[in-house]
């Protein structure tokens, strides 16, 4: 009894957490700065969408959303298709070997990013990948790649391997056995590890803020920090902003929280 109150108090203490901001964010969206700060937990004097007009019409963000959909687009499909033929690779190979190059493969989870940000400038400055996306989907792929291995070759590793042996029997080649078998039974482990992916490259700032320059080259991560200025921050402005960089995200969990839950389980459940 005890531990189930000391639960939902928690479970309570978490949602209070999680609630009071998205409150102040959403009703901040329709106020105007001098409402916002007279009264930032009060409801808005009116629904105007004005900040929104503003927000899409105003700021320029179009060009920022197609290229965070460009960068985002190519960067997840790249990275889980470099991640399952590795996560293959590791579950057909045997003993000491396997494990020795999945932890290779993974190791990079424990390098930070901001580690890496001096020889990646210089390096990308000398391929002429600064200032284009091309570079952003480089940066992505490669920072995320370990994850994405985790996860999928923790998957993988999971599978029959008589599933494999009886794929060899029937005259499959390794590509095949690949496409007909790895791929197909790993889809729950996919689909997690493509929401994660999804969330890391569309609100990735870092390296938008590192490479790119050019006004018509920002990601909207990028772009929404024009809304703060040296002695001022519009917040109405930028709370609607973060609203609309949200929802993309909002609706793919939505779509894809039942494959994102399978995932999650799939691996314990074979264990």
């Amino acid at each position: 009894m005890l531990a189930s109150i000391s639960r939902r108090a928690i479970l309570g203490i978490y949602a209070i957490i999680i609630i009071v901001p998205l409150t102040v964010v959403g009703f901040g969206s329709f106020k105007s700065t001098q409402e916002l700060f007279a009264g930032p937990f009060s409801l808005p004097q009116s629904l105007s969408p004005a900040n929104y007009a503003e927000v899409i019409g105003g700021q320029d963000l179009g060009t920022s959303f197609w290229n965070s959909v460009i960068v985002t687009a190519i960067s997840v499909p790249l990275t889980l298709f470099l991640a399952s033929l590795a996560g293959y690779a590791v579950s057909r190979l045997k003993g000491f070997v396997s494990w020795a190059i999945f932890g290779f493969l993974v190791l990079g989870m424990a390098i930070p990013a901001q580690a890496n940000m001096v020889p990646l400038y210089v390096l990308f400055g000398r391929l002429g990948l600064l200032d284009n996306l091309a570079g952003l989907v480089l940066a992505n792929v490669v920072s995320t790649l370990p994850i994405a291995v985790f996860i999928l070759g923790g998957f993988m590793r999971t599978l029959p391997k008589e599933l494999y042996e009886a794929s060899s029997i029937d005259g499959s080649g390794p590509w095949k056995t690949y496409a007909s078998i790895a791929l197909p039974l790993s889809a729950p482990s996919i689909a997690a590890a493509a929401i994660f992916l999804f969330v890391i490259h569309w609100n990735e700032l870092l390296y938008p803020l590192l490479f790119i320059q050019s006004p018509g080259n920002r990601t909207l991560p990028l772009a929404l920090l024009s809304f703060q200025g040296e002695f001022q921050t519009d917040y109405p402005l930028l709370f609607a902003g973060v609203i609309l960089a949200s929802l993309p995200v909002v609706v793919a969990y939505v779509f894809l929280q039942r494959y994102f839950v399978a995932g999650i389980t799939a691996g314990a459940s074979k264990g």
